[in-house]
């Protein structure tokens, strides 16, 4: 037996009288630490001073890179999702969860050395590379074990799955500015410590969720189930991961998370700058860390909520809330800035993120729907493809509209108006995307032992 049998997907099944309640704090462990992408705005302000510390001078790095750093994570995540998302089925989530860590412990750590040295493509590679296939591994590891574990209620499941990644933000933005304090002396601001502190508790914590998840025995079903009757846009079947990709179906539903994604990204990536930016004097590091705090806890909320909510409302339907909701409250933000209306800022923000949040949330639950569930593992992660698009469009739109506006002589407090305009836009093509999904032909239902003849575990 090798030291590594232990990661085996063999050795992971559950024994009788396990309780599947102790798979989410499994996933909770993984999806709390990697969560820590969505703040990672507290480190962009900080890091275009790493030279000048108290002011940028002109060899330290703009906004405008920083911002590929985040976008380069979202893309890698996506990637590697697709790429390894047969092989996190085909071997278990302790092996992905294991696989995770060290990519996202050692991603923090190669960007610690970029940090020092000041070499921005070294954080490239570590942070957005390397902590970026971290961040794809990671995020699906525990979804379809999930699923698996609660056919009867796949959205909450999703939910508990998934909403530790947008709370994650909630520990690490205050955890961050504070450690970034305490590494800090008057020649040194310590961003380079806080990545190799971070990525040092994150990489154990993620070792603690490998160890205690479980994946159900063959055939197994919670005491009592019965399978819920036919509903419309709700099959019984299954669809081949690769056959997903040939539905109409499937890319609609990538349009629809890849535009919703990138209306809220792009303001998730920049939100502390921006609430400083658009509130001068009113906002500052302490209170625009806070509010990234507080809207990881709604990403984090809105995600159990809405999932669980689309247990009963459908997911088709959540979607339709999500964007028509999602386009007044995005037209409402200028307004508010213009106003130094602060409180209606924020609670457009919070309600706002908390879609976004859900919008992943729901989405295997959908996929399941779509396409059954023995291979929702895989193709969810294929369609997380269009949260790499989305990450380039979000963050690249916002920073560069915004400096754009700013090099016309419009006001830093306003720089942000138009790219909000835009947001609501792209809603407006979400809705008609999702508008237009139905019922996926059965032409593309895989026969009964299909599965074995294709050799997929």
């Amino acid at each position: 037996m090798s030291l590594f049998s232990v990661l085996d997907r063999e050795r992971t099944v559950a024994r009788p009288g396990f309780s599947r309640w102790m798979v989410p704090p499994a996933a909770l462990c993984v999806h709390l630490c990697i969560g820590e992408a969505y703040a990672f705005s507290v480190f962009n302000l900080p890091m275009t001073k790493l030279l000048g510390i108290t002011k940028s001078t002109p060899d330290d790095w703009k906004l405008t890179q920083l911002g590929w750093i985040f976008s380069l994570a979202i893309v890698f995540l996506g990637v590697s999702s697709a790429v390894f998302g047969r092989w996190v089925e085909e071997n278990g989530p302790r092996r992905s969860m294991v696989a995770a860590a060290f990519c996202w412990g050692g991603g923090f750590l190669i960007g610690a050395l970029g940090v020092s040295i000041h070499n921005l493509w070294l954080v490239y590679l570590g942070y957005g590379v390397l902590g970026g296939c971290g961040l794809g591994i990671g995020y699906i590891s525990p979804v379809s074990t999930l699923i698996k574990w609660f056919p009867d209620r796949p959205g909450m499941a999703t939910g508990m799955a998934i909403m530790g990644f947008g709370g994650g933000a909630f520990i690490a933005a205050p955890l961050s500015v504070w450690l970034m304090h305490r590494f800090s002396t008057p020649t040194h601001i310590g961003v380079a410590e806080t990545f190799v502190a971070l990525g040092i508790i994150y990489f154990c914590f993620m070792l603690v969720g490998a160890t205690i998840v479980r994946v159900p025995a063959p055939g197994w079903h919670p005491e009592g189930y019965i399978a819920p009757p036919p509903r419309k846009l709700v099959t019984d079947q299954n669809v081949h991961v690769y056959q997903a990709l040939k539905t109409p179906q499937f890319w609609l539903i990538w349009w629809v998370l890849c535009l919703n994604v990138t209306a809220g990204i792009g303001v998730l990536g920049q939100a502390s700058a921006m609430s400083q930016e658009m509130f001068p004097g009113r906002v500052g590091p302490i209170a625009a860390a806070g509010f990234v705090g507080l809207m990881s806890l709604f990403n984090m909320g809105g995600r159990f909520t809405w999932a669980t909510i689309s247990d009963y409302l459908g997911r088709k339907n959540t979607y339709m809330v999500f964007f028509l909701l999602g386009i007044v409250l995005y037209c409402t933000v200028p307004h508010a800035g213009r106003g130094g209306n602060v409180p209606l800022f924020v609670v457009c923000f919070l309600i706002i993120i908390s879609m976004y949040g859900g919008s992943f949330s729901t989405l295997p639950a959908y996929l399941k729907d779509m396409f059954g569930t023995r291979y929702v593992g895989a193709i969810h992660g294929m369609m997380l493809t269009a949260w790499s698009a989305a990450g380039i469009f979000g963050p690249t739109l916002v920073n560069y509209i915004r400096q754009y506006q700013i090099n016309h002589a419009v006001p830093k407090a306003d720089a942000y108006n138009a790219t909000m305009y835009l947001m609501a836009g792209l809603l407006v093509i979400g809705f008609f995307c999702n508008l237009a999904i139905k019922q996926v032909d059965k032409r593309h239902h895989m026969v009964e032992n299909e599965a074995d003849a294709v050799g997929v575990a």
